[in-house]
């Protein structure tokens, strides 16, 4: 199996996003630093204690009313598409949706948290893309109206002259154009649009015309909590500053840039007419608090609150609900939050501290004291950043140093400086985290963990960010080698120098301490030793389809115990894993998570075909989308008999095959190597017959070395064999099945279902548990008028693709038995990249064996 390449185009990609967004933040950073060349730190901070109170509460009830319109988007869009739901986990959704897409980007944080919590929900991939599309659609309908009306008629508050101040007027009308355009698209394509292929459900006319006036109102609003904050700075109105505000949005999606850092503030105080400019970046780091940071926090609080509650019983029905959205993401939030704090604890670090507080502190707290919190707050706010992409993937070490940091930064906080505003916003992160301990439950060290570019970009747009603070904060304090042992109570530029060598120092020991750490070797063949862990974890194993383990055609990925193992083949850019873990359930999900993350540093993704769902929940929290794709037939052995007339049918072909002459026999796995060259006679002309050729994988072919591993069931006719199945069993007698099934052109009629009866009943003798007849694929998929796309697509094919495959005769053959349907899925990445998903495994299965 050839491996993918070792640097893939989609990591280069990635890479160079991040790569942009970094510079572009920097470049931000430094325009700020010398638009605000003759202005000092505490300008800033006195206008921002003197912002009046009024104003502070009405820009957080607008603040409050504004995320309740965005459940709005959702709403809209999951009603748009089919899937109406209560408005209750909409909200929570949208909430947690854009909170984490306001602070870290849509793609980084927004559209990670909506998959999981949709899923979670119960949507397709596919239907979360579309959502997804449709939210874009709203906040882009809202974008480009707003900005064609302001452009056009306020065009002149934007500081530009000449040709270029007829440029918005222009872009006014060519932005007014577009909207149009779609308003029109939506109307010819009566709702339906395809896009690579894909059908994407648009909206009605009359819900376009919602979308765009939600996300006008939606802008608006938005607008008006900055302005109501920055106004004091301005000499302007509010609808000239909108100009201004819509230029910073375009600004922000263009740049990518999380949470627009410095990105707004730049373009607003470059646009808008400032008239004090300190009371105007007031405004905007009063706006980033009350807009951005606070909605973070309380949805930690929330996540807190509802996995606190969870543990009373019993358990209310909304509980049960919340409880069910909080573990899809939980990980992600308090991911974003602890990064959030990191960040508080470093722009503490390097800003200078209230000078009354230290003087009250003084009387109480030694100096050296006060100096070693303070330069070891800088060093915990390093490391909640490195530690935050480890809470992402659900690590316990990371875990654990989390709640330690955060104890700890604490403690530095009161004592750097007695800031107990960060204090109370650290202790909310941890008991966030302490309340959700059950959501951190992966082994492992977090210095292992893969780092990703847009992660590395934001720790160092952090850190520079904070550092540039500091720059700016003591650009009147003349540098000298003497600062760096200055040691005194109003000492702030000293230990903001030491703060970032500390910072610095961190990060570089993190880095070469990763760059040391030896490369992981790329999956190899198996090894003898392997093969011997795989037979023996098979053997204890109480399902049968463990057994394709022995196939041959599958690699390995071992838990650390060497007592559970993913098998696994590669095919294009999917990783392909068949069925669940296999071994001790308590290692799947540490297991489940390593193969993701493998798969992800080799540029591709995990697919798991033919997963039972009590595991669901392990792929959902990965982001996959799971789809049902048949059902699975088991009879229940301790209930079944041949008695009766609904088996009237099962007593007539052993009838028939005993007056045919026709024989059964189990050959024990020794003597299947002596029947080998007749089963492969049988083999080929059953091939040949069906007009097939050998497949793979997800079920067995013929190869002599496979087959000797079990014993063999077997039709004789004149003392020939006719017919032949190799037996499967599992451990504890759970579990009595067959792989491998073929007849010879010469077998009669029913041959295969006596085959069947026989071993069922053979089976039932030796006391057995469970008899598996294999799945039926496409089967048992629901199509109702509100069912998702995959689920009405499967049914047409199940419903009139007989011609291709005897998906309906299949089903019907294994119903005989009464059996027990079990629904087997495929957890694969959704959206977009589904179809290519699908053809990859399509194409391994299908792959032509020797």
């Amino acid at each position: 199996m050839k491996m993918p390449s070792m640097v893939p185009v989609s990591s280069i990609r990635r890479a160079a996003s991040a790569i942009f967004s970094f510079f572009m933040v920097v470049g931000a950073i430094v325009l700020l630093h010398h638009e605000l060349h003759d202005y000092h730190f505490h300008e800033i901070e006195t206008s921002l204690l003197n912002l009046p109170l009024w104003r502070i509460f009405a820009a957080i009830g607008l603040t409050v009313f504004n995320y309740l319109l965005l459940t709005m988007y959702d709403l809209t869009a999951v009603r748009t598409i089919g899937r109406p739901m209560a408005y209750t986990r909409v909200a929570m959704t949208s909430f947690c949706g854009f909170v984490a897409s306001y602070n870290f980007g849509p793609l980084l944080g927004g559209a990670s948290v909506r998959y999981r919590l949709y899923s979670a929900w119960g949507l397709s991939g596919l239907e979360i893309v579309q959502v997804v599309f449709l939210l874009s659609a709203t906040f882009w309908l809202g974008l480009l109206t707003l900005s064609g009306v302001t452009f056009i008629s306020a065009g002149d508050a934007l500081p530009l002259s000449g040709v270029l101040s007829l440029a918005p007027r222009v872009l006014g009308f060519v932005l007014l154009a577009l909207v149009a355009g779609y308003i029109l698209m939506t109307r010819l394509h009566r709702g339906r649009f395809y896009w690579r292929d894909e059908e994407i459900q648009l909206p009605s006319t009359r819900l376009s015309l919602l979308q765009t006036a939600l996300g006008v109102f939606d802008l608006c609003i938005a607008a008006g909590v900055l302005y109501l904050l920055i106004a004091p700075g301005l000499r302007m109105s509010y609808f000239s500053f909108l100009t201004a505000y819509l230029c910073a949005i375009f600004a922000i999606v263009f740049t990518q840039a999380p949470g627009g850092a410095g990105v707004l503030e730049l373009v607003v105080l470059k646009f808008a007419a400032v008239s004090s400019l300190q009371t105007a970046v007031a405004g905007l780091l009063a706006y980033r608090v009350i807009f951005y940071l606070a909605p973070l926090l309380a949805a930690a609080a929330m996540l807190a609150w509802n996995e606190t509650r969870s543990w009373k019983e019993p358990l209310t029905r909304v509980m049960k609900t919340a409880g069910r959205w909080s573990g899809a993401a939980a990980p992600a939030l308090l991911s974003f939050s602890t990064f959030v704090a990191g960040v508080i604890l470093l722009f503490s670090s390097t800003s200078p501290a209230m000078l009354d507080r230290l003087r009250l502190l003084r009387r109480v707290v030694p100096l050296p004291l006060v100096e070693a919190s303070h330069f070891l707050s800088s060093l915990t706010g390093v490391g909640l950043l490195l530690l935050s992409q480890g809470l992402r993937r659900r690590l316990d070490s990371a875990y654990w140093l989390t709640v330690g940091l955060l104890y700890a930064g604490v403690i530095f906080s009161l004592l750097k400086g007695f800031d107990y505003e960060e204090a109370i916003i650290l202790s909310l992160v941890l008991a966030s985290l302490i309340a959700c301990r059950g959501r951190f439950y992966r082994k492992g060290a977090f210095i292992h963990q893969r780092l990703t570019p847009g992660w590395i970009a934001a720790v160092l747009m952090a850190v520079v960010s904070a550092i540039g603070l500091g720059l700016f904060a003591y650009k009147h304090v003349d540098y000298s080698n003497d600062l760096w042992w200055r040691f005194t109570l109003r000492g702030d530029a000293p230990r903001f120098m030491r703060a970032s060598v500390g910072m610095g120092v961190v990060l570089l020991v993190y880095a070469v301490r990763r760059m040391l750490e030896p490369a992981d070797p790329p999956p190899g063949e198996p090894t003898a030793a392997d093969l011997v862990a795989v037979r023996a974890i098979v053997a204890s194993s109480p399902r049968t389809p463990a057994n394709l383990a022995l196939l041959g055609d599958k690699r390995f990925l071992f838990n650390k115990k060497h007592d559970a193992f993913i098998m696994y083949a590669v095919q294009g850019r999917s990783w392909v894993s068949m069925g669940d873990p296999v071994g001790a359930p308590e290692e799947f999900a540490e297991l489940v998570w390593r193969f993701f993350e493998q798969s992800d540093r080799y540029g591709g993704g995990p697919v798991f075909y033919e997963v039972d769902h009590e595991n669901a929940p392990l792929y959902v929290e990965l982001g996959l989308t799971l789809l049902k794709i048949g059902e699975e037939a088991r009879i229940y052995l301790p209930d079944f008999s041949m008695e009766g007339s609904a088996r009237k049918g099962l007593r007539q072909t052993v009838s028939r095959m005993t007056r045919a002459g026709v024989e059964f026999e189990i050959a024990a796995k020794e003597d299947v190597t002596r029947l080998a060259p007749r089963l492969r006679t049988i083999s080929d002309e059953w091939l040949v017959a069906k007009n097939a050729h050998e497949k793979g994988f997800s079920l067995g072919f013929f190869d002599e070395s496979y087959l000797s591993q079990f014993p063999c069931a077997v039709l004789k006719q004149d003392g020939e064999v006719i017919a032949f199945a190799n037996i499967w069993m599992s451990a504890d007698r759970q579990e009595f099945s067959i792989d491998l099934m073929r007849h010879a052109n010469c077998a009669p009629p029913s041959a295969m279902e006596y085959l069947f009866i026989e071993l069922i009943l053979r089976a039932r003798e030796e006391g057995y548990q469970w008899f598996n007849l294999g799945m039926a694929p496409l089967s048992g998929i629901e199509a109702r008028p509100l069912s998702p796309l995959w689920n009405k697509a499967m049914d047409l094919i199940f419903r009139h693709g007989d011609a291709f495959y005897g998906f309906q005769g299949l089903r019907a053959f294994k119903n005989k038995f009464a059996p027990v349907w079990r629904s087997k899925y495929v957890a694969a990445p959704g959206g977009m990249a589904l179809p290519r998903v699908l053809s990859e495994l399509v194409a391994l299965i299908g792959r032509r064996r020797p």
